[in-house]
């Protein structure tokens, strides 16, 4: 299956475009750009070939990663039929509702159909299908075993000069770009690339808390028969520090990824693995894990929290230079929002090239736009997210982090009785729509009809 390219004619398009990381932001940025320059390079700092599956140096690589619906109609429009192809190696489509055993803080989620379509894969599968579609774009040069060494100006105001230099190569090349993305993920040098340009570093916001994963692959028996896709216990602070969750994925095999908070680290032996999967309240998570023979290694990985750059804020942020994916906002992958986030953050790169090729308009300005509205795609999963992690903290959190925190109890309370609200939860989580969906007076008024019956029984 190839992606087909919706691509200007050649002598409307802007020069180049350079990516500075070849990791899945960096995929599906380049194949936003493919659309709109006549060549965009990837600097791809490790030896990787059109066949390698997660990047690796993506330390999360190898744990269960959750694409939400909203992504996954982001990345069908960018690559389609790109589900179908994962299907076809076995990576299930189903109903949020239908198919994934969920608990709730509160109890189990009623298994009832929501009318949201997810897929489960893994993310390597999904990295090496993505690589080779982007790889076999005409306007994309993939660079392996190539190092960004910094980003300068060739005018004031701008950083667009790439410096790079390839593995065993005895010079550095220089090239100007149209336009400069970031993805290169949590280890960006982009203060560096700031600072060395006499400009200011951009404010960052960050919300700590500390999440250990420990993660393997499992085969699945010959005869294994099940009423779900997804089993899966929510951790929720501060009451339920340990949580975890097995997908059915591609090839006939479970992925199971056990999570603790702070202390609660899951162990990496096989003994120590079920042990801690035992303790969940959900048991399917441990049946799966006695069941099936574990593939490859045992992973750990622990997540330190979310962080923000906040380039918006910068008043003297550079023109032809901008951010996407982890370079611009690392997330707390318990929610499985960083994916979705990158793809929404190409779609909406996309969209702006495609405005001002039709105000026949340079670049210059777009730098700004972009970030602006990147930001506001971020708010909303940024909120969700930190006002779940920051009630971790002992004491002194702020008091729309409570309410919100507090509302989220009396949601999931509701939930597991009353499919309609659950159904609500589930878009919401899914980012097909709005958090004000579970404001609005229908739930509202079973929010207060439940304090009040407590409050009089």
């Amino acid at each position: 299956m190839t992606t087909k390219q919706h691509s200007p004619s050649p002598e409307t398009r802007w020069k180049r475009a350079v990516v500075v990381g070849g990791g899945y932001a960096g995929l599906v940025t380049a194949r936003v750009l493919a659309d709109h320059f006549a060549e965009v390079l990837v600097l791809e700092r490790d030896p990787v070939r059109s066949d390698t599956g997660v990047h690796p140096h993506i330390p999360q690589g190898h744990h269960a990663h959750a694409l939400l619906a909203r992504g996954g109609e982001a990345l069908e429009g960018l690559f389609p039929g790109l589900r179908a192809e994962l299907a076809e190696l076995g990576a299930p489509v189903f109903d949020y509702g239908e198919r994934i055993n969920f608990l709730l803080p509160t109890g189990y989620a009623p298994a009832t159909r929501v009318g949201i379509p997810v897929q489960t894969f893994t993310r390597d599968e999904l990295e090496r299908r993505l690589r080779q579609r982007v790889a076999a774009l005409p306007a994309v040069r993939v660079l392996p075993a190539t190092r960004c060494e910094t980003v300068t100006a060739s005018a004031p105001g701008r950083l667009d000069r790439v410096r790079y230099r390839t593995e065993g190569g005895d010079e550095a090349t220089d090239v100007t770009a149209d336009l400069v993305v970031d993805t290169s993920g949590r280890t960006t040098s982009v203060d560096r690339w700031l600072t060395e340009a006499g400009l200011p570093v951009s404010p960052k916001t960050v919300v700590k808390a500390k999440i250990t994963y420990t993660s393997a692959l499992y085969e699945r028996p010959p005869q294994d028969p099940q009423d779900y896709d997804v089993a899966y216990q929510m951790a929720f602070a501060p009451d339920v520090p340990r949580g975890g969750v097995v997908l059915a994925v591609e090839h006939h095999r479970w992925m199971c990824s056990l999570l603790g908070a702070d202390e609660h680290v899951p162990p990496t032996d096989d003994e120590g693995y079920l042990d801690f999967a035992h303790t969940l309240d959900n048991p399917r998570l441990a049946e799966q894990i006695k069941r099936g023979t574990r593939q490859g290694p045992v992973h750990r990985y622990t997540n330190p929290g979310n962080e923000w750059r906040l380039h918006h804020k910068n008043a003297r942020w550079p023109e032809r230079l901008i951010a996407v994916g982890d370079a611009l906002c690392l997330f707390n992958p318990v929610y499985g929002q960083g994916l979705t986030v990158a793809a929404l953050e190409a779609e909406l790169l996309g969209r702006l090239l495609r405005r001002q090729r039709a105000r026949a308009a340079g670049l210059d300005g777009l730098s700004r736009a972009y970030q602006r509205a990147a930001a506001r795609v971020i708010q909303v999963p940024w909120t969700m997210a930190t006002s779940s992690d920051l009630m971790w903290a002992p004491g002194g959190q702020p008091l729309p982090a409570r309410f919100a925190h507090w509302y989220n109890q009396q949601v999931f309370a509701l939930a597991v009785h009353e499919p309609d609200v659950w159904a609500r939860f589930v878009r919401v989580l899914n980012m097909t729509a709005p958090p004000s969906l579970l404001f609005r007076p229908a739930v509202l008024a079973k929010v207060v009809r439940r304090l009040l019956t407590r409050r009089t029984s």
